[in-house]
């Protein structure tokens, strides 16, 4: 496969306004740099498509590994002029975590995504960047902080419903009916769930970071990283806060059982009492021996009376001490 079978997407813009909607990979060859901002999207690239991409802007062979390797941590490096990028935009598909990868060089005035999937939402990206022409006039810079714009904004989706799924579940660990081994179940998969949104979350300081750090063209745009980074912070913090939470939740459910055991076997030892009494009462009577009552239907009312006085007030004592 070609580097022009792999081109998805293109974009040129000049003075903030779009100028070519087809760039091939002959243009970008002939002259990277006609444009003011140029915008290529790559989808499902091989390495042949790769070793040619890095031939054209000179990048390093290892490249072509870091877009390719499926486990990729979210990172930044650099190559000579460019640098490149991997992050993971997340989203929630029936309660199970998916995240979405996107690779991206910044080159002088263009950007080169790379997608091994169409699960990323480009065009919702690509609109983004359209609805701000004035910031697109400020470089290079505005198309990555849109691009991570999207991802980090993908995270708080993310996080908002897991947080929304840990306040329902609060109402249940805490409701009259008895948690069972279900409730046990979702916690530890919503822990598993917090784990792997913090692997794409938290290294994401490091990506806006090593962005700001490594271009000398940030300029006017320094202040939208800082509120981009401002974001990132907030939406580790956040996930922070809930692994805390779930985690406190399945040790208070653990307290929970524990006391709800112990209520019961509270109550089965007072029970047990209560029923030993006309047991006891009513083994002594049926004894073949002489007692008082005995042979007589005075007995009878005896034993009757005994068990019943004996039961009841068992049952005050065990009542005033909330043991039933």
């Amino acid at each position: 496969m070609s580097l022009i079978d792999c081109i998805a997407n293109s974009r040129a813009w000049s003075g903030g306004q779009v100028v070519d909607t087809d760039l091939t990979s002959d243009e970008l060859r002939a002259d990277l740099g006609r444009h003011e901002l140029v915008w290529v999207d790559l989808l499902r690239p091989d390495r042949a498509a790769l070793h040619e991409l890095v031939d054209l802007l000179d990048l390093a062979p290892t490249v072509v590994d870091d877009i390719l390797s499926p486990h990729e941590r979210p990172k930044v490096t650099r190559h000579g002029e460019s640098l490149f990028f991997t992050v993971y935009a997340t989203v929630l598909d029936q309660g199970q975590l998916r995240t979405l990868r996107i690779s991206a060089i910044q080159y002088q005035t263009a950007l080169i995504t790379l997608r091994l999937d169409d699960a990323f939402d480009i065009v919702s990206v690509l609109r983004r960047w359209e609805d701000n022409p004035a910031l697109l006039m400020q470089g290079v810079g505005a198309l990555t902080h849109g691009l991570l714009d999207f991802v980090v904004d993908s995270h708080f989706d993310t996080i908002q419903t897991l947080d929304d799924r840990l306040e329902e579940m609060e109402d249940e660990l805490f409701l009259e009916r008895r948690t069972h081994g279900a409730f046990a179940r979702e916690a530890f998969d919503f822990r598993k769930t917090l784990v792997a949104l913090r692997r794409v979350v938290l290294p994401m300081r490091e990506v806006v970071n090593a962005l700001v750090r490594h271009r000398d063209d940030v300029g006017d745009l320094a202040h939208w990283y800082d509120d981009l980074y401002d974001h990132v912070l907030r939406a580790s913090e956040w996930t922070e806060s809930l692994r805390d939470l779930i985690t406190s939740m399945f040790e208070t459910n653990l307290a929970l059982q524990d006391s709800r055991l112990n209520m019961v076997m509270k109550k089965l030892a007072a029970w047990a009492a209560i029923i030993a009494v006309p047991t006891a009462i009513t083994g002594w009577y049926g004894q073949n021996l002489p007692y008082p009552g005995f042979a007589a239907y005075s007995g009878l009312w005896a034993s009757t009376a005994l068990i019943v006085l004996c039961s009841v007030a068992l049952y005050v004592v065990f009542r005033r001490r909330d043991w039933l």
